[in-house]
């Protein structure tokens, strides 16, 4: 029996809005009402006439006109979930309350919280500090850490600074105002693998040149390293260290291209490339290809900056290699002044969504394991380590430094006393607080003066903050700060102390063979000075399933 076709109703909105029309254009003809209605119903009709014809799209062909609200519900949804549905406290990547509390320092208003804590204490992972009955009395927050005290020009940096950031992902406006409030702290400002702009020099804040594999801003055209280019930039007295990107959380091996058409002379001019030209970054450098040339270019650059610190900044990712820069440490004696931990939580810079969930070590075991392979080979001492990974509270940095690190970076924080509403659109230039953008007519909108006193402010009063958790511990500078001072929560019952929860190991054990960790003793041994290779037997597995 033959089935009867009936109107399908997805086609209803289509279908009144050609009557609509039609109707409208009547009334208007025959009564004279104005051609308002006949334009919103021909609009529609339009709409819905194109979404047929088209083939790109079949849910557009299928549910013409209604389909399109669909995509307006989609493209907003972020906007949607972040203001109408997470909670206060939901990190998606950062919580209205972490991204609150960052807003109310930088504009030095009352961060002070009603009614006890939001968040639920007896959840697995929950972390607190503990407090003392012998509570001190601080008189200055300007907490501050040596760094390079065997270099001829050490740096006393502060222990909160401004992550990697370059010209070129930042608009200017922001660079200008981020560098402006570094210098009115007296904190740091890391220019990024972009180098040093005409917004950074400007202000005259403290910089950490950073050097990525592109060498921008002290490079030959072939891309290769150029030392006098930068003899020239790293003798400035603005800068006072020197740090060589391996990689970063963000992407972490992956390298990167600045497409020709976004390369503006502004850029060009900071980075060293042609206007209008493709600027790459590779996935490695060009100026050493092992642990012992790591060092050896570290030493060189330290020579040609006339003595000031040098380190790198890398995401952990194969121990093995990590390793073989540590073992080309203890047979060489060269050794960096500092060391930068990344985590693997990502950060400012786009990228796949795999390399954002997926890859590189987290900050927590990547410092750990930093920290503990230069304890346990007598390199501690020698090596100060910083450390970043969605650090934007008192807390976070306290936490950070009870772990290992000397100090904290951070990048998204500091973006936050920009103005920065994580709108999640950083890589399309479409920031609608003009922070991530290279659009002049957004960026601009961003005020220089106002926005470097929030800077100013965010620092300070994090800072201030951190005195506060410092007098209620009993201690007196965060360098104090170990792993018997933070508690997690590990179930309903139990709760461990980071120095029980943790394995910490003593001055000078892995070089004993006396760690009892499974990653040491399962490839340390194999790792080489010489080379990143793998150990033998971790290439033979490449070669086979059977494990």
């Amino acid at each position: 029996m033959e089935k009867t076709k009936t109107f399908p109703l997805r086609y209803t909105v289509y279908v009144l809005s050609i009557a609509g029309f039609i109707g409208s254009l009547l009334m208007e003809l025959m009564l004279g009402t104005g051609y308002l209605l006949p334009v919103i119903f021909g609009a529609f009709a339009a709409l819905g006439t194109y979404d047929l014809l088209q083939r790109k799209h079949t849910v557009s062909r299928n549910y013409p006109i209604m389909a399109n609200f669909r995509y307006l519900l989609e493209a907003a949804g972020p906007e949607i979930r972040q203001y109408f549905i997470q909670s206060d406290t939901e990190e998606r990547p950062f919580s209205r309350e972490q991204r609150s509390v960052v807003y109310q320092r930088a504009k030095n208003v009352l961060d002070k919280r009603p009614y006890g804590s939001q968040l639920d204490m007896y959840n697995e992972g929950f972390e607190w500090m503990n407090h003392s009955l012998a509570p001190t009395r601080l008189t200055d927050s300007d907490f501050r850490i040596l760094i390079g005290k065997n270099c001829e020009k050490p740096y006393s940096a502060s222990v909160f600074n401004i992550s990697a950031m370059s010209f070129g992902s930042l608009s200017a406006n922001a660079i200008l105002s981020l560098n402006t409030g570094a210098r009115m702290g007296r904190f740091y400002h890391d220019t990024g693998e972009g180098s040093i702009s005409r917004y950074h020099r400007q202000p005259g804040g403290d910089l950490v040149w950073e050097i990525g594999s592109g060498y921008f801003g002290c490079r030959h055209k072939d891309g290769s390293f150029n030392e006098d280019m930068f003899r020239e930039s790293a003798t400035l007295e603005q800068v006072k260290m020197i740090e060589v990107k391996l990689s970063q959380g963000a992407k972490p091996g992956h390298g990167g291209i600045l497409p020709g058409a976004k390369v503006t002379p502004e850029i060009a001019e900071a980075r060293g490339v042609a206007v209008g030209e493709d600027c790459i970054s590779p996935a490695s450098h060009s100026a050493f290809s092992t642990p012992v040339g790591l060092l050896e270019f570290i030493d060189r650059l330290r020579e040609l900056s006339g003595g000031k610190p040098v380190g790198f900044k890398l995401a952990i990712g194969h121990t093995w290699e990590w390793f073989a820069i540590v073992k080309a440490m203890l047979e060489t004696d060269r050794k960096p002044d500092f060391i930068v931990v990344d985590g693997g939580e990502g950060g400012t810079g786009a990228a796949p969504l795999e390399f954002i969930n997926r890859l590189g070590t987290p900050m927590t075991e990547a410092l750990l394991l930093v920290h503990n392979t230069l304890v346990g080979t007598n390199l501690r001492d020698d090596i100060a380590v910083g450390a970043a990974g969605k650090i934007t509270s008192a807390f976070n940095i306290a936490r950070t430094l009870a772990l290992g690190a000397d100090w904290c970076n951070a990048a998204r924080g500091y973006m936050f006393s920009l103005g920065c509403i994580q709108a999640l659109n950083c890589h399309t230039g479409r920031c609608p607080s003009g922070v991530a953008t290279q659009d002049p007519r957004r960026g601009n909108k961003l005020d220089v003066e106002h926005k470097s006193q929030r800077v100013y402010n965010y620092h300070k009063n994090t800072l201030d903050a951190l005195q506060n958790l410092l007098e209620a511990s009993g201690l007196r500078h965060p360098s104090e700060l170990g792993p018997e001072h933070v508690v997690r929560r590990i179930s309903k019952t139990e709760v461990n102390s980071y120095m029980d929860l943790f394995h910490f190991l003593e001055p000078g054990a892995l070089l004993e063979g006396k760690t009892g960790l499974t990653v040491f003793d399962k490839y340390w041994e194999f790792a080489r000075p010489d080379t990143f290779e793998p150990p033998e037997f971790i290439l033979k597995l490449r070669e086979t399933k059977l494990r």
